[in-house]
């Protein structure tokens, strides 16, 4: 097969790829920022996620927001943002006849913002971040308080939206300072795929995104020391089931083992046969809702498995999580499992294929934190070359207690003890 993947440099040094799929009718580009809350200092956290929904307020090119946003609708597409922990993107459908427009209108408003209408934009911000706090204040979301324990004074810890009191002193010259810094061409990566060409792609790219001024690539600050496992981060909610999550500090997607974890993801979390669901659900009723995910940066991942249920079943949930990973490395897997993991993530790997969505993630988001991308053949490659040894042997490394982070979110009172317990007594 062709490669359908191109890559070229502008002068400015903003990277263009495009990925050439003639056999779809729609399209999508993106743009990538490597610009989050890893990225901030404590003081001004939650200042790249601002500047992410100042930019739909309007450009110099097109200074109403509104009116911005209904050029590329008329085109076909949406517009929208995401700020992550370690990279920010932009993103909108595209008619593959159609592209200028939406090229035009991003490359704009990410070179020359206006910065209009912050005091707006921040009561928007403040209300969203009301979704991650109690009443009092504190902190429920399960995925800021598994990173806090997981990444203890690192920026890798931070909240990708700030807090409430970070926030509320962001100033615009804090903005400004932060899209100077940080869009830069340099450290920004203009992705599209679909029916579409790379020369005209990289034509439009010139003309709308030549605006850029090079800039620098941003730095990151080194992942520190894991903390010393295991440990609970229990908060009390008013909610009528317990949130649980256990994460562990991995390896990074470049390293040998990383194709390994995710088929231990598939093992565990991937339809009513894999290990969680059959288990904890279907036949011990101990939780409604199951998952195991991974969620990987630029020099680390993080391994998760997680549940919601009733607090009563909250310790017996806990020990069965990790009576899984346990087995994992004390037990080969079955070859007929192993295979069917394997085989599921290939047919994922070739479903993505008609994913626009998937294909600029996966190259315009690899460029930006893992270049050079690598291939499908390669990744599918490594990914059936795993053994069940290759499995026991991650596993082991991975899924130890001093590697272990718990986090509790709900009705804790009378099961805070057992769940202290649970988590100490398995791995």
């Amino acid at each position: 097969m062709t490669d359908p993947v191109h890559n070229s440099v502008l002068d400015n040094g903003l990277r263009v790829v495009t990925v050439e799929l003639p056999h779809l009718h729609t399209g999508m580009i993106a743009a990538y920022v490597r610009a989050g809350s890893r990225h901030e200092d404590p003081v001004r956290n939650g200042v790249s996620h601002f500047l992410e929904h100042l930019f739909f307020r309007g450009s110099h090119g097109y200074p109403d927001g509104r009116g911005m946003n209904a050029l590329v609708e008329d085109c076909g597409g949406s517009l929208n943002g995401v700020t992550t922990r370690d990279h920010g993107y932009y993103y909108s459908p595209v008619h593959p006849l159609r592209l200028e427009v939406p090229m035009a209108v991003l490359g704009d408003m990410l070179a020359r913002p206006l910065f209009k209408e912050i005091e707006l934009e921040r009561e928007v911000i403040l209300e969203e971040i009301l979704d991650e706090v109690d009443e009092d204040g504190r902190d429920i979301d399960i995925d800021n308080l598994s990173k806090s324990a997981l990444f203890p004074a690192h920026p890798l810890g931070l909240k990708i939206a700030g807090s409430r009191e970070t926030v509320t002193g962001l100033r615009e010259d804090h903005l400004r300072e932060q899209h100077a810094k940080a869009y830069g061409a340099r450290n920004m990566v203009l992705c599209c795929a679909g029916p579409l060409k790379h020369d005209a792609v990289l034509k439009l790219a010139a003309q709308h995104f030549g605006k850029l001024l090079p800039g620098q690539l941003l730095s990151e600050t080194p992942v520190n020391g894991a903390p010393r496992g295991p440990q609970l981060l229990a908060v009390q909610h008013k909610e009528s089931q317990i949130e649980l999550q256990i994460s562990f500090r991995a390896p990074p997607e470049e390293d040998p083992d990383f194709p390994v974890l995710r088929v231990i993801k598939r093992i565990l979390d991937d339809g009513l046969a894999s290990r969680l669901q059959l288990n904890l659900v279907e036949r011990k009723a101990l939780a409604y809702s199951v998952g195991a995910g991974m969620d990987g940066f630029s020099d680390c991942s993080v391994f998760e498995v997680g549940c919601a249920c009733t607090p009563r079943k909250a310790s017996a949930a806990v020990t069965e999580m990790l009576n899984l990973l346990a087995e994992l490395h004390a037990v080969d897997v079955p070859e007929d499992e192993l295979e069917r993991a394997k085989k599921k993530t290939r047919i994922w790997l070739e479903f993505s294929l008609d994913s626009p969505a998937e294909m600029i993630g996966w190259f315009g988001g690899g460029e930006l934190l893992h270049p050079p991308v690598e291939s499908f053949e390669s990744w599918i490659g490594r990914i059936e070359s795993v053994t069940a040894a290759d499995v026991r042997r991650v596993a082991g490394a991975i899924f130890r207690r001093e590697n272990l982070i718990a986090c509790a979110v709900g009705p804790l009172a009378g099961v805070e003890k057992k769940l202290q317990a649970a988590v100490d007594g398995v791995l």
